[in-house]
């Protein structure tokens, strides 16, 4: 009797004919879509769409974005372009019509999402049909050069019968939770053995979660919205807008804080309506959100606002409500709101003193006043400082500060993709641990009778498994010890 075991290294050309035994182009397109078919099944197309994209969210995070209710109001967005024209200059229209503004919502970003989905969706298809194939139908016939080329390898004879010796190599695979086919032919018995045989199938669930993740993302910007931005001042209603119809309103404001000054907690007690209608209402915290009919309404910050009354020489009043101060001058020491009003083409900037700033020129119980004509770059047409109470002419209005008050800062989300997006995570979740922790081993056995004699051939390929090849020798060692054992002699 004798025995031999190796392990082989091979070419790289060789090692990719081993590892995709039984490989074919799982979906042969017509001659007609055969050019777009290989353009999507691409490595390099994807990539260049990933890189595309990656190099768009870069611009959408350099560049400021519109808001979402900003952007989807027409009036809305000129006046905000105007807001920002004095940091772009002359770039303002072309960034604009490059869609630069709102880059996650631009055909640009939606025409490479909707690329990359379809290129993952080919390249998954493409592979599928191979890997079922492989689950469900293995090979099990090898060629005698596939045990002489198989990175692992090794031969043994011995004295034992092939029926005993194929007992003796199913035993040992089931010992190992391996799943055994058995295929004869004549005299020759082919083994297959095969652990985790849909582990594979774990490439696929993370290609199919990024399909997901994609598409949720693109359900979530073309049908949904999201409001950063949603400040309501305390006893005010303000527009949730977006088409939602709902208004919501902040009843109080209760904020506490640590003894060394930091919150402890703020919380708003709100009420959505729908046509003055309410149909929601409840105390909202940064972990307790609001939701009605698909939109969340969470909390995020805080800060003063100033109640304002501008009305026209003739008595018709053009604002009446509190303005948020929500803005924070480059130096820190003032808050800003703002007024537009574009029936008299006038924009007014309402300024506070920062919590704990001074400012000889503005005191407690005041607020400065500046107003610019809409969509000027130049400086302001009229300043001045408004008392508590008192209305004074500014600007050809008649201004009143009422009183400063509270406005809470809420975040309104409404995102019909976020379930796709969960269920993508879900299965990249499902897909790694399948790959990185059910290894597919895939081994084949040839049992032929020779002179009496029993030879067995043990092969296999792996690939990205750097411990395979000491758990083959492991299993050798095991089918050597059953072959040429006591029972063998």
């Amino acid at each position: 009797m004798s025995q031999a075991a190796r392990v082989a290294i091979v070419s790289g050309a060789a090692r990719a004919r081993l590892h995709d035994l039984g490989d074919g182009l799982a979906i042969r397109p017509g001659h007609r879509t055969a050019a777009a078919w290989r353009v999507f099944t691409s490595m390099h197309t994807a990539l260049a769409m990933i890189l595309c994209l990656a190099v768009l969210a870069v611009i959408g995070t350099l560049v400021i974005q519109a808001p979402t209710g900003v952007a989807t109001d027409r009036r809305a967005y000129a006046a905000w372009l105007e807001a920002i024209r004095p940091r772009y200059g002359r770039w303002t229209a072309l960034l604009d019509d490059l869609q630069l503004f709102s880059v996650f919502s631009s055909i640009w970003f939606r025409s490479l999402v909707v690329g990359l989905t379809t290129s993952t969706m080919a390249c998954s298809a493409n592979r599928f049909r191979r890997l079922w194939r492989a689950a469900v139908h293995p090979r099990t016939r090898m060629t005698a050069a596939f045990y002489d080329r198989a990175p692992s390898s090794a031969s043994v004879r011995t004295l034992v019968d092939p029926d005993a010796a194929l007992r003796d190599l199913r035993r040992i695979f089931n010992g190992h939770r391996f799943r055994v086919v058995v295929e004869r032919e004549g005299d020759d018995v082919h083994i297959y053995a095969e652990r985790f045989r849909w582990a594979p199938f774990g490439s696929l669930l993370a290609h199919l979660s990024l399909v997901l993740i994609l598409v949720g993302g693109l359900v979530g910007s073309t049908w949904g919205f999201r409001n950063p931005q949603l400040a309501v001042p305390v006893g005010s209603r303000v527009d949730v807008g977006n088409g939602t119809g709902l208004t919501v309103e902040a009843r109080s404001f209760t904020d506490s804080y640590y003894a060394d000054g930091r919150p402890s907690d703020f919380a708003s007690d709100l009420v959505v309506y729908r046509d003055g209608v309410p149909v929601a209402g409840q105390i909202v915290r940064v972990n307790q959100p609001l939701r009605y009919d698909g939109i969340t309404i969470y909390q995020s910050y805080f800060g003063p606002t100033a109640v304002m009354q501008v009305a026209e020489p003739s008595g018709r009043v053009v604002f009446e409500g509190g303005v948020p101060l929500e803005w924070v001058s480059t130096d820190g020491r003032h808050v800003i709101g703002r007024i537009a009003l574009p029936d008299t083409g006038l924009t007014v900037y309402v300024i506070g003193v920062a919590s704990g700033e001074v400012d000889p020129n503005v005191r407690p119980g005041q607020m400065q006043l500046a107003t610019y004509l809409t969509g000027s770059e130049g400086g302001p047409i009229a300043t001045q400082v408004v008392s508590q109470g008192r209305a004074v002419k500014f600007a050809g209005l008649d201004v009143t500060f009422i009183r400063e008050r509270q406005f809470t800062g809420l975040i309104a989300v409404r995102d019909p993709g976020l379930p796709l997006v969960w269920g993508g995570a879900a299965f990249l979740v499902g897909g790694l641990f399948l790959v990185l922790f059910f290894r597919n081993r895939r081994t084949w056995a040839r049992i032929r009778r020779i002179a009496g004699r029993s030879e067995v051939l043990v092969g296999a390929t792996s690939r990205h498994d750097s411990a395979f090849g000491a758990d083959f020798e492991r299993l050798v060692d095991e089918i050597k010890l059953a072959l040429t054992g006591p029972s063998a002699t």
